[in-house]
């Protein structure tokens, strides 16, 4: 009689199913990612090295006043190609 009711337990409890074949995200997924980690890091190195070559020119107050130049022009330039509505 216990071994019905743990079988009614089993059919009505879905933890205890056997759940479908996943095969995840692949290696191509992972292979992306890496990659755009790479290129992301590259990047930001190039970024810090033209902001320091700027600091050690210009000091702070020359390297901030310039990055502030720079992105004010870009949101210039991306507020010109996308209009608020």
């Amino acid at each position: 009689m216990s071994y019905w009711r743990a079988e009614m337990a089993a059919e009505e409890n879905s933890a205890l199913r056997p759940r479908d074949e996943d095969d995840g995200l692949g290696a191509g997924f992972f292979l992306k990612l890496a990659g755009v980690v790479v290129a992301g890091g590259i990047v930001v190195m190039i970024i810090c090295l033209i902001f320091w070559r700027a600091v050690y020119a210009w000091g702070f107050l020359g390297a901030f006043l310039a990055l502030g130049a720079v992105l004010c022009l870009f949101a210039w330039l991306y507020d010109r190609r996308n209009p608020h509505t």
